[in-house]
C-alpha cells in the first residue's frame, strides 16, 4: 500500500478509537477500510450494558460501506492499545471475508506504534467459508 493511503488510514481509524464507547472494557478499537472506489469508512467499537449486544469496530466500517454503496474492501486497518497484535476477532474476519478477496490487506496498528502487521484474508482466516461456496 502507498504511504499515502496508509497515512490517511491511519489517521481516519485513531479518529475513530477516539468516538469508541467502550466504558465496561475501556477497550477502544477503531476501524478504517477503502473500498473499490477509493472511499475511506470508519466504524469503532460500541459497548452495551447488555453484552454482547455491543458492535466491533470492523462491522462498522464495513456497514458503512455497505450503506453507503461499496461493496468490495481493498484494504482495512484496525487501531488500537494492546500489547499483543490487535486482529479482528473470528465474527470479524468472516464478515472482512464476505467483501473481499485474496488481495485484501488487512494492516494492525498500534494506537502509539503506528503500524505492526499487514495480512491477507488468507492468512487470517484459512480455508475460509465464502460466497463462491455457495
Amino acid at each position: 500500500m502507498e504511504k499515502n493511503k496508509l497515512n490517511k488510514l491511519i489517521e481516519s481509524a485513531s479518529n475513530a478509537y477516539k468516538n469508541a464507547h467502550a466504558p465496561y472494557s475501556k477497550f477502544n478499537v477503531g476501524a478504517s477500510l477503502i473500498d473499490e472506489n477509493g472511499n475511506i469508512y470508519n466504524g469503532c467499537n460500541v459497548e452495551n450494558a447488555a453484552y454482547p449486544s455491543g458492535s466491533c469496530a470492523e462491522e462498522q466500517a464495513i456497514g458503512n460501506m455497505i450503506v453507503n454503496g461499496g461493496k468490495i474492501i481493498k484494504e482495512i486497518l484496525i487501531i488500537g492499545k494492546s500489547d499483543e497484535l490487535l486482529t479482528p476477532c473470528g465474527a470479524c474476519r468472516q464478515r472482512i471475508r464476505e467483501f473481499c478477496d485474496e488481495t485484501t490487506k488487512i494492516h494492525i496498528c498500534h494506537i502509539s506504534n503506528g503500524l505492526q502487521k499487514s495480512f491477507t484474508i488468507g492468512t487470517l482466516l484459512p480455508y475460509s467459508f465464502g460466497p463462491e461456496n455457495l
